[in-house]
Order: C-alpha cells, then structure tokens, then sequence
C-alpha cells in the first residue's frame, strides 16, 4: 500500500511525463494542493489554464469547473480527478426552468453565476464571478436582472446595485446558506478580536454581520495582507486550515465547524494518479461538450472577459 507521500511523487512524476497540467480549487485538500500547477477560485483556475502550453487539463474540483475549463480551452484535453463530484447548486435548475422565468421577464439579462453547468450558460447573457458580479451587472444595458441561480449572492449585488430590478430564485450553496444568525453570533462572542469574513454565498444576514465580504480568493487576501491578528471564516473550513498554515503569527477560527463541501472533498490523490495512468495508457476519459452547446455557453464567458475582464 502506497503512503501518500509515494502517491504525490508518483503524482509529479507521471504529470511531467504526460505533459499535464493539475487544476485544484482551493477547497481540495492540501496533499491535492502541495501537487497542483494552478490553484485558486473556479474561473480563475479555467482562465489561468487557457494560458498554459500544456495541452492536457485535469480538474480537481466538481464538473462545472471541468466544463468551464473546456469552454475555454476548447483545443485542450480536458479530465476530471473524479467525474462523480458534482455541485448541488450548478444543477438546481434546468434551462427550460431558466427559459420559463426568462418569458415572464422578456427584456431582462440572464445573468449566470460561474457556478452553473454548461447548458444554463448556453441560454445566458452573461457569466460573473463573485468578485465580478457587481462590476459587470452595472455595466449592463438591460434594467432587469434574472440572477442565477444563488439568491443569497444576487441579493448581494442586488444590494451594490440599487439601480437594476432584480429577479431572484430560490437557488444557492447549500452549505454556506446553511450558516445561521446564531452561528455567526457565537463565532463573535466566543472571539470578540476577530474579523468576520465571509463569502457572498451566505445569506445576507449574515453578510450584514461581516467586516468584509468576498470570493475564496478574496478571503484569502484580505486575511493574509489585514494588521489584524485573528479572523473568523465564514466559508468552507478549508480556507481556515490554509489561513492557518500561511500565516502562522495569526488566528483563524471556523464560523462552524461542520462547514464541509462533500463533492469538493470526494477527490482523492489516489484519484490522480488513477487518471494520469489512465492518460498515459490510453484509456482515460475525456470531458467533450457537443459544438453547439460549446458555441452558446462559451458566449456568456466572453462577454464577462469584455465586461469584467
């Protein structure tokens, strides 16, 4: 039985000699991450790809990430660590579910949230980030606003963005809108030093609390460069474990400690070196996307690079 130290060099070594590049999204484990040629937020892991002179893709994450980076690289060889791993909210709606608000609301702009699959971005208008959402939602023409699917993060730029009327579903993360008031409320009591941190996928009750809102990645800089020493963090329980390993002379503390992603969390090291294997001997499976699904959701990605860059 191989240790994980054995996997990880096994890992390096058939990368190098595949010629691929590993995407990890920060919420992987840290043997993941220690392995990684990209890490960070789920676009940026795609866009940072599309860079790369590797023609070879491997996506730790969940399958929205896998799709996007295939949007954007479509000459590029896309795998999945773990094809099962998916995210509850990318798939909560259909676009026929997407299609029958959008006819109740003909002149507003579909505006999808990265986190969706590919087939909701195909009948977008355009994509954001949770760093980019507000940005680019100001730049846009259109007065009506369908935000899709999170309603805690459209609430979000609902409220940077008093200017449009938006049109909300009941859709989200379901573990970071699973944070409660009370939750929040114990974090701040049992460290009263602390800075809340939180991601805009929480509800806005609790965004209300925060000293500061933001993206994983977001989170990550502002704990790392802030004068202060401690730090709650409201968002996957990974990012205090990181935190924690980066900046040592600070504290960081969990808003809860059962805030784990599953799906984020079902790959394994033992899963990379499967597909590298499998890459090197000719039976691994590639992500394909039909043309015409690819054409249509690749057009909302390019009119968030326009816009938000």
């Amino acid at each position: 039985m191989q240790t994980i130290y054995e996997v990880q060099q096994e890992i390096l070594r058939l990368k190098k000699e595949h010629d691929v590049c590993i995407l990890a999204h920060s919420y992987q484990s840290p043997d993941i991450l220690e392995i990684a040629d990209i890490t960070g937020d789920s676009f940026l892991l795609s866009k940072m790809a599309a860079e790369q002179n590797t023609h070879r893709l491997l996506m730790c994450g969940v399958r929205f990430m896998a799709e996007t980076a295939k949007l954007l690289s479509p000459q590029k060889h896309i795998y999945e660590a773990n094809p099962t791993a998916g995210c509850p909210m990318a798939e909560q709606f259909s676009p026929e579910e997407i299609l029958a608000e959008k006819a109740k609301h003909p002149d507003c702009a579909v505006v999808a949230y990265v986190n969706t699959s590919a087939a909701l971005k195909a009948i977008s208008d355009v994509c954001v980030t949770s760093s980019s959402a507000v940005e680019i939602v100001k730049k846009l023409p259109q007065h009506d606003i369908l935000f899709i699917p999170d309603c805690n993060l459209g609430a979000y730029v609902q409220a940077n963005c008093p200017e449009k009327q938006f049109h909300l579903l009941k859709g989200g993360c379901p573990h970071h809108s699973s944070i409660t008031v009370e939750e929040a409320q114990a974090a701040k009591l049992a460290h009263p030093d602390a800075l809340l941190l939180v991601h805009p996928e929480c509800k806005k009750e609790i965004s209300a609390m925060a000293d500061y809102v933001g993206a994983t990645s977001g989170i990550l800089q502002y704990a790392k460069q802030s004068a202060a020493k401690e730090f709650i963090i409201g968002t996957e329980i990974s990012i205090t474990a990181q935190l924690a390993l980066a900046c040592p002379e600070k504290r960081f503390y969990p808003i809860a400690n059962r805030l784990m992603c599953p799906d984020m969390r079902a790959t394994t090291v033992s899963d990379i070196a499967r597909v590298l294997r499998e890459i090197g001997n000719g039976s691994a499976q590639e992500l394909l996307l039909p043309d015409a699904l690819m054409t249509s959701a690749r057009h909302c990605l390019d009119e968030m690079l326009r816009l938000g860059g």
